[in-house]
């Protein structure tokens, strides 16, 4: 009987201690693919963040280089209307040279014909 009785507590004792082992190993387990998920979990959220991060960057990167292309249009205008600016300026200042110069040789023309008849009425 005391023979029986140690071999069925051992058997017992054995079967628990391989349900424990069983238990122990199970969780072990199951926290190993908990620990995978979470941390997978985590590189997919840091991989969405970079993505958005570099789209940001991006659409920046287009808005400034939209911005820079804009002012040398701008930039690109405003020397072609102060080219014409300049050449309207010419023109302008040539057309008040040639008008200066016309109304003086008229005035001269004039003075002469004038001397030359006062002259001619005094000789004459």
């Amino acid at each position: 009987v005391f023979v029986v009785t140690v071999v069925v507590v051992v058997a017992v004792a054995a079967v628990v201690v391989a349900v424990v082992v069983f238990v122990v190993v199970v969780a072990a387990a199951v926290a190993v693919v908990v620990v995978a998920f979470v941390v997978a979990v985590v590189f997919v959220v840091i991989a969405v963040v970079v993505n958005v991060a570099v789209v940001a960057v991006n659409v920046a990167v287009v808005a400034v280089n939209v911005n820079v292309a804009v002012l040398v249009v701008v930039v690109n205008v405003a020397v072609v209307v102060n080219v014409a600016v300049a050449v309207v300026a010419v023109v302008v200042n040539v057309s008040v040279i040639v008008v200066v110069v016309v109304v003086f040789v008229v005035v001269v023309v004039f003075v002469v014909v004038v001397a030359v008849v006062v002259v001619a009425a005094a000789v004459g």
